[in-house]
């Protein structure tokens, strides 16, 4: 067996998780909707031959996490060749809720030729048109990339595809995994069918483009790095890649006390009914392994904060990831000790076709707060207190009086951070799930026919404690048209808990005035606004930690 050089196993990991980065920054600088260009709610990621992830851009974790199961499903329902890009968003096929779109393609080696000079190798490009693709030069692909990003609108009920909904049909266009390229050329049909069911085509078409383009700069990356590190070598480092990240992380769960674990807590409701939602989790430890039982959590429900599985997988990623060094390799390895079961019909691994479009945003916080709250009876010293738990989600659409166009916004409003053992909670900043920017003030107004009245650090939100809770935010928007609008929040009636006897932050707040009239909005709620209506937003601040 040929021994492990640690050096060079580093140089794969950083060559692999700079391919991911370097494909976010293409997306980001080519998109067209503030969304993507300038909150980044895109990810990016680099997946070997077997279609295990290999490495993720520092991107958002609730995309990364779940990413494989789009792949997978990608790969068995269609057979991708050179050049080829799938196409999909379908919740029940791997994806998250609609409005995030992911994009998958194949690697394949390309042929080497050498250059006069005697040294290295270069490209020479695979023909489009010859028949055969797939047996061309090899019969699988070295690799695969894909990149996920969230679009302001995909059609549906509300403008922006994220209002309340009872069904997954009323969120907008389903896709299942299909082949928007063919060969590096452009499948019209289905992008002309997608289209023509969406609120804002140039922009999302723009927005496609971008991740096409991201995909392609990936595999040029990656052909690069085969070209001048063979593909035997190369093949040995992403397994020992994989089997170093299971290793690590055997050894943080040999470090935990074994034992069971459990917590419970709540989503305010689903956004069709005023009941809870209860989320219930037991973690058992033993021997460097760990199984995430979820059994106990309310079933699944009419509302939409239905989590499919692939949600809740990516939240435990997310959670026992955050145990490791942030220099671990972030591969598949790491859940190679770790067992999730999640009750199939529960809210937590819902069933079709059940709406889902709060599940990705809302319940995968919520998710995380449960977790954590867990694990602190393991980990004590380690563990902060509750942070916001919601992406506060604001969308809203109309036409624009300035081009007489439709248009559609989304985007998520930032809370406080729990405070943690040793210090205080960041304030004003995405956490957990979500680790989006804002959409800048210029930005904004100049999108879209709206004047920010107000934004601000929502002062006192922090829970008290020995360490405090970060604070949350003020977010107030005056519209100079009509919007039909959405609000997809929580934590407005369960606070974000405190830890070891600190407080829990403040619950978040929704407002809107219309005509000098106003009133409280529900967490979940769709509205109208006349022009001239004012809505604010307070976000939730972080639990306090310590006494």
């Amino acid at each position: 067996m040929k021994r492990i050089d640690a050096a060079e196993l580093e140089i794969f990991k950083n060559l692999f998780h700079s391919t991911a980065e370097e494909m976010g920054a293409a997306l980001r600088r080519s998109a067209f909707s503030p969304n993507i260009k300038e909150r980044r709610d895109y990810s990016c990621a680099v997946f070997d031959g077997l279609g295990r992830v290999v490495a993720m851009g520092d991107h958002m974790p609730v995309h990364l996490g779940s990413m494989p199961m789009s792949v997978a499903a990608a790969l068995n329902a269609l057979e991708l060749g050179p050049g080829d890009i799938a196409m999909l968003n379908d919740p029940y096929a791997g994806g998250t809720h609609l409005p995030d779109i992911t994009l998958v393609m194949p690697v394949w080696e390309t042929q080497l030729e050498k250059r006069d000079e005697g040294y290295g190798t270069r490209i020479a490009a695979y023909s489009r048109t010859i028949t055969g693709r797939r047996s061309a030069l090899q019969k699988t692909p070295s690799f695969y990339v894909a990149n996920r990003a969230h679009h302001a609108d995909v059609g549906g009920a509300q403008p922006a595809s994220m209002g309340i909904s009872q069904e997954i049909y009323q969120e907008g266009l389903r896709i299942p995994p299909v082949a928007l390229a063919r060969g590096g050329k452009i499948q019209r049909d289905i992008l002309t069918l997608l289209l023509a069911n969406v609120r804002t085509p140039r922009e999302r078409e723009g927005d496609l483009m971008a991740q096409v383009a991201a995909c392609q700069l990936g595999e040029r990356r990656l052909q690069d790095r085969l070209q001048k590190y063979g593909p035997a070598r190369t093949n040995f480092y992403l397994d020992a890649l994989q089997a170093y990240s299971a290793r690590l992380m055997r050894e943080v769960l040999k470090k935990i006390p074994a034992g069971k674990y459990t917590a419970e807590d709540f989503l305010d409701d689903d956004g069709h009914t005023a009941d809870p939602v209860r989320l219930h989790v037991s973690i058992q430890i033993r021997g460097g392994k760990a199984v995430v039982d979820f059994e106990g959590s309310s079933p699944q429900c009419a509302g939409c904060v239905n989590a499919v599985f692939a949600i809740t997988y990516s939240a435990v990623f997310y959670v026992f990831r955050c145990l490791l060094n942030e220099t671990v390799p972030a591969c598949a390895g790491l859940m190679t000790p770790i067992q999730v079961l999640a009750p199939r019909g529960s809210v937590v691994n819902a069933r079709a076709p059940a709406a889902v479009a709060a599940g990705n945003v809302e319940t995968s916080q919520r998710i995380v707060d449960v977790l954590l709250r867990a694990l602190a009876k393991a980990l004590p010293r380690r563990i902060p207190a509750a942070s916001s738990g919601t992406m506060n989600n604001l969308s809203f659409g109309g036409i624009d009086p300035r081009t007489g166009e439709p248009f559609a916004y989304y985007e998520t409003i930032a809370g406080g951070m729990g405070a943690r053992p040793a210090s205080d909670g960041s304030s004003g900043t995405h956490t957990h799930m979500t680790n989006s920017l804002n959409t800048p003030i210029e930005a904004f107004e100049s999108a879209y026919p709206v004047r920010v009245r107000r934004y601000s650090l929502r002062r006192g939100s922090g829970g008290k404690g020995k360490f405090r809770g970060g604070e949350g935010m003020v977010r107030e928007i005056e519209f100079l048209t009509e919007v039909r609008g959405s609000i997809l929040s929580d934590r407005r009636k369960f606070r974000p808990y405190g830890l070891s006897g600190g407080h829990p932050g403040l619950a978040g707040a929704n407002h809107l005035t219309v005509q000098g009239r106003g009133r409280r909005l529900p967490g979940k709620t769709t509205f109208v606004a006349p022009r001239g209506s004012v809505l604010k937003i307070e976000s939730p601040g972080g639990g306090g930690w310590g006494v």
